[in-house]
């Protein structure tokens, strides 16, 4: 996977913007069902970039979490 998400999200976590870190999730999460629902190609390479996506969308916002608690 590129590191262009890597670092999206990494601005997002400094600079605390959790509406932004959900919305990337939430268009994740759509292409993800989108890709689910495609016929006659083979989409799972993408599928799994996608939910690779998610993953470190997540630990994001696992981050913000854990900052808030502090």
């Amino acid at each position: 996977m590129s590191g262009a998400l890597e670092l999206i999200v990494e601005g997002y976590v400094s600079l605390k913007d959790r509406k932004a870190l959900d919305e990337l999730r939430m268009h994740r999460r759509k292409l993800l069902a989108d890709l689910n629902a495609c016929t006659g190609i083979d989409c799972t390479g993408t599928i799994q970039q996608i939910e690779e996506e998610i993953i470190v969308i997540e630990a994001g916002l696992a981050r913000l979490d854990g900052a808030a608690t502090s």
